[in-house]
């Protein structure tokens, strides 16, 4: 694991997390992150999640939802009780979060941000999200991605 450390892994070594890393070769050509996860490593795509950042009410807020989806910027914002979500600014994401897209992770962000987990994450007993950076994933049981996070869980899939 030497030269892998993000603010991601060492939060889950800090608060003794059992979670697994998974490596790959990231393509800079990839259109989808995620997809390519899904495809370097031979995974359930239905258990690899994405993180995306919104703005709900002019604050940000992280959506983290099945990269074969949309995230339902609507549920969203209701879930974060707000009224109105639109995507972020990339810079500000990347600001806020203290990752470059792509690499954005649910756990150690620079500002602590509100976190909404997609429902479906409940179901499964592991769950891949991004580590902190493009091509490291994160196998982790979704009680402990809540848990960490402080998140609202909800069906913020599209």
């Amino acid at each position: 694991m030497a030269g892998k450390g993000t603010p991601a892994t060492a939060l889950l070594v800090k608060r003794k997390v059992a979670h697994d890393l998974h490596a790959y070769d990231h393509d800079p050509r990839a259109e989808s992150y995620g997809l390519e996860a899904v495809e370097a490593l031979g995974l359930d795509r239905a258990r690899v999640f994405k993180t995306l950042v919104a703005e709900v009410d002019g604050r940000l807020v992280v959506g983290v939802v099945p990269v074969t989806g949309q995230l339902d910027l609507k549920a969203l914002a209701a879930a974060a009780g707000g009224k109105k979500a639109k995507m972020a600014d990339p810079a500000a994401a990347q600001r806020a979060t203290g990752y470059v897209l792509g690499g954005i992770s649910p756990l150690g962000h620079r500002s602590r941000l509100p976190v909404v987990i997609d429902a479906s994450a409940e179901g499964f007993e592991t769950v891949f999200c991004s580590a902190g950076r493009r091509g490291l994933e994160v196998e982790l049981a979704p009680g402990d991605l809540i848990r960490l996070t402080g998140a609202v869980v909800a069906s913020i899939a599209a």
